[in-house]
This record gives C-alpha cells, sequence and structure tokens, in this order.
C-alpha cells in the first residue's frame, strides 16, 4: 500500500484501512552511538542492536484506488501546468513491467560495471549500500573518466575538488562531502561520515581531516591528460594575457590539448530482494569551475534522494537546476503520488524548463544545458529522461546488464559547452 500523499483529503476512517509497518529491518541497523564525550562520532557496535531499539512504527492508511488517481492527477496536473513540451521518445521503453528477478541496479550511462559490480556484491552478501559505493568505486578510480574521482578536470586553478553523497533508504540517513581534494574514492568518505558522524555534509578542509583520521590515503588527483586540457582551457581565455596556447608558441597541438568540458557524474541506485533502496552519487564537478564551487551531487534531495517506501532518484547534469529545484527529492515525490519513474523524471525536466532564467535558454526558448534524471521505484519499476538529446542508462535486471536510451525534451545541444554537474 502506498502512503497518503501530501494534501489529500481523508474519506473514510475504518480499521480495515490501517496497517502498521516496523521500520528499518535490524538486518541493516549497525551502528551504536557513543558515550556524549565523543562528540558527534560514531563507532561501528560490532554486533545487530537488539529489542532494546525502539522500532518506529508508521501508520499508513489506504484509500480506494479511485480517490487516489484522482488525488494523483490533480497534483501531476498542478505540477506540469506550464508550457507543454512534447516528450521524444527513446527507441526502448524504459518504464517496463518490474523484472521478477532481483537486486535491481540502475546508473547513469556511465555506470555499465558499477551495476554489475554492485550487483556481484550484493548477491554474495555484501550491504547493499558497501556495494553500491564499490561499484562507484570503479569509476572513481579510473583516470580515462574525466568527470568523477582521479583524473577529473579540475577547478579553473588546476585542482581536482570532489563531491559525493550516499543515502541509505531502510535507515533514512545520509553522508556527503563536497569540495574534497587528495582523496580518490569520495564516495567511501560520504558512506563514512554517514557511519561514523553525527553529520550529514562535511566540505573541504574538515573533510579533508576527517578522512585523513579514518585512514583514506593522500593522492594527486590531477593527472597529466588532465592537467593537459586545462593548460588548454587556461591558454584560450584571453589574448590579454601571457598564456599562449599551442598554435600561439608555434607549436601544432595535440589531441590531448583539446578544450573538454564535462558535465558528467555517476549516480547509481539499488534495489534489493527485500525491497530496500539504496544510492550514491560523485562526480569532479564542472570542469573549471570557480574555486570551492559546489553542485548538486553532495546534497541529498537534489543530486539524489531515496526514500524507502517509494524510491529513489538521482541526476547528472546541471547542478545549479537541481539545486534550485530540489530536484531528486520532487521526482520521488511524484512517484509517491502516483507517476511512473518515466513519468516523474518527465515531470520535474518540464518543471524546471519552465524556470529557466532566460541567459540558460536558446535562441528557440529552450534550457541550453544537460539534465538527466534515473529513477528505480519500489515495486522495482525503473525509468527516466533527460532535458537534451538521447541519453543512456546503464540498468542491471533479470541477472544481466544493459544500456538503454532515455526519452528527451529536446534535442541535442548545438554548441561546444553546456552547463552541468
Amino acid at each position: 500500500m502506498r502512503p497518503i500523499g501530501r494534501g489529500q483529503r481523508c474519506e473514510r476512517m475504518t480499521p480495515g484501512a490501517f496497517s502498521a509497518t516496523v521500520r528499518p529491518p535490524a538486518r541493516y541497523r549497525g551502528e551504536s552511538k557513543c558515550p556524549a564525550s565523543a562528540g558527534s562520532w560514531f563507532r561501528p557496535s560490532g554486533e545487530q542492536p537488539k529489542a532494546d531499539l525502539a522500532a518506529e512504527i508508521e501508520v499508513i492508511m489506504e484509500i480506494s484506488r479511485r480517490d487516489f488517481v484522482r488525488a494523483a492527477t490533480g497534483v501531476a496536473a498542478a505540477a506540469v501546468s506550464q508550457t507543454v513540451v512534447p516528450v521524444t521518445k527513446a527507441d526502448s521503453n524504459t518504464t517496463q513491467k518490474p523484472p521478477g528477478e532481483r537486486p535491481i541496479v540502475i546508473s547513469s550511462a556511465n555506470g555499465v560495471r558499477t551495476c554489475t559490480k554492485a550487483a556481484e556484491l550484493i548477491r554474495k552478501g555484501t550491504h547493499p549500500l558497501d556495494a553500491v559505493v564499490a561499484g562507484i568505486n570503479i569509476e572513481e578510480l579510473d583516470e580515462t573518466d574525466h568527470s568523477v574521482g582521479v583524473g577529473g578536470l579540475p577547478n579553473e586553478d588546476g585542482v581536482v575538488q570532489l563531491d559525493s553523497c550516499v543515502m541509505d533508504g531502510p535507515l533514512h540517513k545520509a553522508g556527503g562531502v563536497a569540495a574534497l581534494e587528495n582523496i580518490a574514492t569520495p564516495s567511501s568518505v560520504a558512506l563514512t561520515v554517514m557511519r561514523r558522524s553525527d553529520h550529514v555534509l562535511l566540505v573541504g578542509e574538515g573533510a579533508l581531516r576527517f578522512a585523513r583520521a579514518h585512514g583514506f590515503k593522500e593522492r594527486n588527483l590531477l593527472t597529466d591528460q588532465a592537467r593537459r586540457m586545462w593548460l588548454r582551457w587556461k591558454e584560450s581565455l584571453s589574448d590579454k594575457d601571457d598564456w599562449l596556447s599551442p598554435e600561439q608558441a608555434g607549436r601544432q597541438s595535440r589531441a590531448g590539448d583539446r578544450i573538454e568540458y564535462t558535465t558528467g557524474t555517476i549516480t547509481c541506485m539499488a534495489l534489493t530482494g527485500g525491497s530496500d533502496l539504496f544510492g550514491c552519487t560523485s562526480t569532479s564537478g564542472l570542469s573549471y569551475k570557480i574555486p570551492g564551487r559546489v553542485g548538486d551531487s553532495p546534497i541529498i534531495g537534489a543530486g539524489l534522494y531515496v526514500d524507502n517506501e517509494v524510491g529513489a532518484c538521482g541526476s547528472t547534469g546541471r547542478g545549479e537546476a537541481n539545486l534550485q529545484n530540489c530536484s531528486c527529492f520532487m521526482v520521488v515525490e511524484f512517484m509517491r503520488q502516483g507517476m511512473t519513474p518515466e513519468e516523474a523524471c518527465v515531470a520535474m525536466l518540464k518543471r524546471i524548463a519552465h524556470k529557466t532564467e532566460k541567459r540558460l535558454r536558446d535562441a528557440q526558448g529552450r534550457p541550453n544545458y544537460g539534465l538527466t534524471f534515473y529513477a528505480l521505484r519500489r515495486d522495482g519499476l525503473f525509468g527516466g529522461a533527460s532535458m537534451r538529446g538521447t541519453v543512456g542508462m546503464a540498468v542491471h535486471a533479470g541477472g544481466q546488464t544493459r544500456t538503454v536510451e532515455l526519452p528527451h525534451l529536446y534535442p541535442v545541444i548545438d554548441q561546444s559547452r553546456g552547463k552541468g554537474t
């Protein structure tokens, strides 16, 4: 049964209309708080908590299908009452009948290996959130992926700063780090923030000190290839400074000297056989950003959100758009109201498109940036949608990993630089 949506009116209250559920499942509880003198730091208990942990009881009232549809339709219509935008369907429909076999793992297109690894570890009994983070680590350590981790493109000063967050559905807990330097796997640090502190988000020097305290090893994240890309960008900013491009210096440019911009990120969500949801998002952020800039990826509700009673959503693309619209939270709320994952993602994109400021629109009035949502519902239904052009989504379901194409609102951006992450 699905909880009553916010703002819905209770028509009938009968004993048969109620059922109680106890959460979170004991198998996913694994922490106990230290004495008060330990401040905000946690330590692992080593054993699963027993009956001394009070269970949170949530009363869920069932409403009729007719009332639910009426309410959900009204909310959905209000949410997308802006200019109607035709949605271009991809060749394969991503909103499918829920697969019978679990786990189900979905990710952005760069997460094929991530999905496969996470599913494999979940089947072996690894905690699902640890499994998702282990999958994300593959991309964070891949120097050829310039949108995340080692090899990510730096800020305008040539410094790589990483962002990440995690969320545990059964516990409804989260952790994140932002503007983290010198640590290759920010998702692992974010997981440690969730499990070993009383905080949700640590940033900059504080995040680095926390990572050091927990034994994370520091390393130089700027690879030679990423450094050459950054230099090429810096040399091309102006003809009125002392930085010379390869052409100005009288030598032929190399392939590695091309100006490359990243708007990418990696996001991954998993659904277990027990219908529990977990998620993680990680990124090196907008390439050549102002130092200290933080996008949506480490922010719960913007770049990732998980509600174990409903579903999960992650995002890649322009982070500022998600920060201004609490996008992933809203996608999950749309699913709560009865939308499919694809419908919820499309509704959110339409809302964002309607609210996009003039300077970020093309000549036709369309948003000139990339933005994609990936959503997974508790019943196993998955889907997504993108703002500009066809984008892929990696999916592990039924024991196999594949890439599916997502529908989009507008054609691909016809320009060399998008605004992202």
